[in-house]
């Protein structure tokens, strides 16, 4: 293939136009864009290591290159997964360079991706979800803002099947408490509506009272901010992940569920309730119809199950 040099003449500038690119005009979220940043600095390490120098450009990389560097993510033990979605960065960003006119292929057109197992995604049982939100409204009793507010993540998560990084971003305008629904911002920053169960709609209410004392009380507190920390400002992505970490360990769970189990119960116990999968796919805020129908599959293991442990015949 033959080299054309991009109009920063440095692989470095390419990335940066490209990085721009997504939270410019594609309106990535930074948590994403930094998590293509990361991946193409892991290709660019590699490449400096595999051409043994520093002065290389992206119109040296061809499919064996690309091959190579999956099979050094192999070598470091990274799962195919990983492997995988590192891939997907590599080609939107070649995709790029090519349609910008920087290069004149996209050498990962002819590189395919690593195969995956299709695996199921974790979730709660029915039971499970009592328990948990047993052990959430005996906190919220106390009225404390720590546990009023979780007793909202849970509620949020679980009820409306909402992202972590949709609810972080929720803002108290965001939610009609009277019309029981909210707005959220998913991937790409598209927003979508979504109902408000009457559980959530009364947890937010019991709430608000302890939100308000904290951001009056706070310095320079986040007013908009839905969910808050003591200081009035708003309550983190890693704090939301603690919360429901240890009120699922508190609740007698398994320490492998987390925030994205709850999305997954919230589709998966929709779906054995008869939901349709359309339905369930714009309340997820899915793109492709595939990307809804593994919760199909879980569901059908689960009714496997059943006819194991009931049918007379399934010894």
């Amino acid at each position: 293939m033959t080299p054309v040099r991009a109009a920063s003449d440095e692989p470095r500038g390419a990335v940066r136009a490209f990085l721009r690119h997504l939270a410019d005009e594609r309106n990535l979220s930074e948590h994403t864009v930094r998590a293509y940043e990361r991946d193409l600095a892991d290709l660019a390490e590699f490449l400096t290591g595999y051409y043994g120098t520093p002065e290389w450009e992206w119109g040296h990389v061809d499919r064996l290159t690309l091959r190579s560097f999956l099979g050094s993510l192999e070598r470091r033990g990274l799962a195919r997964r990983t492997a995988a979605r590192k891939l997907s960065a590599v080609r939107t960003f070649f995709r790029f360079l090519h349609l910008e006119g920087l290069l004149e292929a996209n050498p990962t057109r002819a590189v395919r991706s690593p195969r995956l197992e299709r695996t199921l995604p974790g979730h709660l049982t029915r039971g499970d979800v009592r328990s948990l939100f047993q052990v959430a409204e005996d906190a919220a009793a106390a009225n404390t803002l720590a546990g009023t507010r979780d007793l909202v993540i849970l509620e949020l998560l679980y009820g409306s099947g909402i992202r972590l990084s949709e609810l972080h971003g929720l803002n108290v305008a965001d939610l009609d408490l009277v019309g029981q629904q909210m707005k959220v911002r998913g991937k790409g920053r598209k927003e979508r509506l979504l109902p408000l169960t009457d559980e959530a709609s009364t947890a937010v209410r019991r709430y608000e009272p302890r939100r308000m004392e904290a951001v009056a009380e706070g310095r320079a507190p986040d007013r908009r901010a839905l969910l808050v920390n003591p200081s009035g400002r708003r309550f983190s992505r890693r704090g939301i992940q603690r919360t429901v970490h240890r009120l699922i360990e508190a609740a007698g769970g398994s320490e492998e569920l987390g925030v994205h189990s709850l999305r997954h119960t919230f589709a998966t116990h929709l779906l054995d309730g008869g939901a349709d999968l359309m339905a369930v796919k714009e309340l997820l805020g899915h793109v492709s119809l595939s990307t809804t129908q593994i919760y199909t599959h879980t569901s059908k293991e689960r009714l496997k199950r059943v006819h194991r442990q009931a049918h007379p015949r399934s010894d």
